[in-house]
């Protein structure tokens, strides 16, 4: 078979949410593909700093921040942050009406020092998979950051959101959402209302960071191989050759792909990359 690009999410895809441990099952599969010839992705919602950590496992370049920072090997093909003005007026905005705010820059992340505490009364038992990663991510400190201690010098590339109420979100919206795509997604617990998502410049997505890559390699769209779980890898899903959804994914996510394949905790990833022949 020709050469792919393999594009994977992170969290509920390659590792389970929050973790930074993909099943050995995954990396042995990785491996066998890069051998083949094939070039591994990430394509993560996380800023470069909260990736950095399966760095070490040899991927080819990344796809961070969804979509706003995308690297080939060593080089940065892509930079584009949010300017000083727009992260102030998000800030100030979401904060104004109790929403609870994480910013990420590229080598570290800040939280409202009181996120915790709302996701524990908040997100219940049945979180998404981005919930999951910032609960654990708090508990674990993860290099999570008070949000007091950032400077305001250090560029944002997104802007994570959490509240109950969707119009705790209309005053950023009226000012924002001409630039910035509002990604929410609720979870339907109706004990524990919580809403989640992100602030995603118009500008990128990770479609868009994937396209950027192969324009960059020379290499048509329709060798590459895409791997989601939420509707924060809609992009990708559509823009990839061949997309695939794992089967603990959203099932929104699932209907729009060619591929569904076992969970992340059943060795999905590598029963789905030997049936696309990638193993070699």
């Amino acid at each position: 078979m020709g050469k792919k690009l393999i594009f994977l999410d992170i969290d509920g895809t390659l590792t389970e949410p929050g973790s930074n441990d993909p099943p050995q099952s995954a990396l042995e599969a990785i491996r066998q593909a890069q051998a083949a010839g094939h070039k591994v992705f990430l394509c993560s919602g996380r800023n470069f700093a909260m990736l950095s950590p399966l760095l070490r496992f040899g991927f080819d370049g990344v796809i961070a921040s969804a979509g706003g920072y995308v690297t080939v090997g060593d080089e940065v093909i892509y930079d584009c942050p949010m300017t000083k003005e727009q992260a102030e007026t998000a800030l100030k905005a979401l904060h104004s009406e109790g929403v609870f705010c994480t910013v990420e820059t590229l080598h570290a992340t800040y939280g409202d020092e009181d996120l915790g505490s709302f996701l524990d009364g908040n997100a219940g038992e049945q979180g998404n998979s981005e919930i999951e990663r910032w609960r654990k991510a708090l508990a674990e400190s993860l290099d999570i950051k008070p949000l007091s201690e950032y400077d305001g010098t250090a560029p944002v590339y997104k802007v994570v959101i959490m509240c109950v109420r969707d119009e705790q979100l209309r005053p950023a919206r009226d000012l924002l959402e001409k630039d910035f795509q509002f990604v929410i997604q609720e979870i339907s617990d109706p004990d524990h209302p919580c809403l989640n998502g992100e602030l995603i410049n118009r500008a990128f997505d990770k479609g868009r960071g994937v396209l950027r890559v192969c324009e960059h390699l020379g290499v048509p769209v329709e060798d590459t191989i895409g791997f989601g779980d939420s509707m924060n890898d809609v992009e990708m899903i559509r823009t990839v050759g061949t997309s695939v959804c794992m089967a603990n994914g959203s099932k929104a996510l699932q209907a729009e792909s060619d591929i569904i394949c076992p969970a992340v905790t059943e060795d999905g990833l590598a029963k789905a990359f030997a049936d696309l022949g990638l193993t070699g």
